[in-house]
């Protein structure tokens, strides 16, 4: 290994899987020189053994800590191949990603298993001799990811699981608001109604270091134009008819903690000159007051309008706009992360179940497809709401005829990639050309190859993204393969 110049200390634990003693013991040397805690392991097998009881042990405890921070790993092994403990790795993992970063290093890389490992998740990947400048500086990014993965299970486990999602735009969100909420800073939400703006605004303030004091919730659009000045900022005795005592606002009940100023682009022109003030200088005066009161609030503001047209149009104050906006965060529409859909439905399932004192029900591939493909234009909202519908009208798990007729494709639309196709086009109805001759129970399992064949391309071979997306256990999905004679990369 070449020297480096720059030291980098770090900690973390680190699990090093390599078949080669030389090679563990130089790693070792290396990252606990830089104050890394070394854990090594000479096979796959005693690698995929130790991940699976420490994603184990904090599944029962989240304060175990007893998952490594990183892990570097040979793409060469003496029993089975890091490749394959990688993609083994993703079912222990959210969404089919590992728990952990993993870097892979290879002493015969070739484009193709560097393309795989990339695929499955792989945090980095880089060729023998070792560098040491490339082992710490890679390290050290792992553990600064491995860091916010963490602090991201910590921030679910404050909002006991309530922002629902493992897909790449949902993920990307937590990373944002773990990061927004150890700051100060203003934060602006943005999106359709229904996507859980305030759900975001809530695990802000559970990030953050006010997490201990008030959240308190303003509904703008709700409240009448005569009154939101004295909701948002209290009254004297006397201020108006009707105001027989001294009334704190909602900005002193939130005081120490976060404001939540949900569809701010309904508030009346005056009340966000004076939003503005307070904002300005922490102050504020009750209506039909003199003394002004200081109050220490972080405001969050929410919208499913476009401020800025409303600014450009008179209907928005723009210097309040770029006061609310220092950090703009977009919730994502429903439809630009389906594959969040089953694990939506199947929360809302348990909860409807509960709420209703229903048995614990089941949901078909078949109906969570139908959900999957649907625009949602309500979004969440309209998911749960139809679910819940579900739940109650059925007799016991859920199917397709259980979908409501206004969710379906149109009559004359085949199923799956065939909607939207004339009768008799795609490839399901070319199967049933093809099999016309075939029993009942056969042409079933070739429908059924079928379907789980394009669902693993629409995943790349991920099996545990391929079984969520179908609402089966991954090791029942990895039975099928085996039963209907699925190869990896079957075209």
């Amino acid at each position: 290994m070449s020297a480096t110049s720059e030291p980098a200390v770090f900690t973390g634990t680190v699990l090093v899987v390599d078949d080669e003693k030389n090679i563990r013991r130089t790693l070792r040397m290396v990252l606990e020189g830089e104050g890394a805690t070394v854990v090594e392991a000479e096979t796959g097998e005693q690698a995929l053994e130790y991940l699976a009881a420490a994603v184990s042990a904090e599944a029962e405890d989240e304060s175990a800590a007893a998952l490594p921070d990183a892990v570097i790993m040979d793409v060469m092994l003496g029993g089975i191949s890091g490749i394959e403990v990688l993609e083994q790795l993703g079912g222990l993992g959210e969404g089919g990603r590992p728990p952990v970063p993993v870097i892979m290093i290879s002493g015969h890389a070739s484009v193709p298993d560097a393309v795989k490992a990339t695929r499955l998740g792989a945090f980095d990947f880089f060729e023998k001799p070792l560098s040491r400048d490339r082992v710490i500086v890679s390290v050290r990014n792992a553990l600064r990811q491995s860091r916010a993965e963490r602090e991201l299970r910590e921030l679910r486990h404050r909002i006991h699981g309530e922002i629902i999602g493992t897909s790449d735009p949902m993920r990307e969100l937590m990373r944002m608001v773990a990061k927004v909420g150890r700051t100060k800073a203003r934060v602006l939400i943005t999106g359709e109604s229904g996507t859980g703006k305030e759900l975001i605004a809530r695990a802000i303030h559970e990030a953050s270091e006010r997490r201990d004091h008030p959240f308190v919730k303003v509904n703008c659009a709700a409240i009448p134009r005569e009154l939101i000045e004295s909701e948002l900022f209290g009254h004297e005795r006397g201020a108006f008819t009707g105001a027989t005592g001294q009334k704190k606002g909602l900005f002193e009940v939130a005081d120490r903690g976060t404001l939540f100023l949900d569809e701010i682009g309904d508030m009346d022109l005056d009340a966000q000159a004076k939003v503005l003030r307070v904002l300005q200088s922490g102050e504020l005066t009750r209506v039909g007051g003199h003394a002004p009161t200081q109050v220490d609030v972080r405001v969050l503001a929410a919208t499913h309008r476009n401020l800025q047209e409303l600014a450009a149009a008179g209907e928005f104050r723009e210097d309040l706009f770029f006061r609310l906006a220092v950090v703009p965060i977009r919730m994502p529409p429903l439809r630009e992360r389906r594959e969040d859909v089953p694990l939506l439905a199947r929360h809302f399932i348990r909860q409807a179940c509960e709420e209703n004192g229903l048995a614990r029900r089941e949901i078909a591939p078949g109906a969570v497809e139908a959900l999957r493909r649907h625009e949602w234009p309500g979004n969440v909202r309209e998911l749960r709401n139809v679910i819940e519908r579900m739940v109650v009208l059925s007799d016991g798990d859920l199917d397709l005829d259980d979908v409501p007729p206004e969710l379906l494709p149109e009559r004359g639309a085949s199923a799956g990639e065939d909607a939207g196709l004339a009768p008799g086009e795609g490839p399901f109805a070319e199967l049933l050309r093809e099999s016309s001759d075939l029993p009942l129970k056969a042409f079933r399992e070739a429908v059924e190859r079928a379907y789980i064949l394009q669902r693993l391309r629409e995943h790349d071979w991920n099996v545990s993204r391929t079984a969520e997306a179908l609402s089966i256990e991954r090791t029942h999905l990895h039975r099928k393969l085996k039963i209907l004679g699925i190869q990896r990369g079957e075209q």
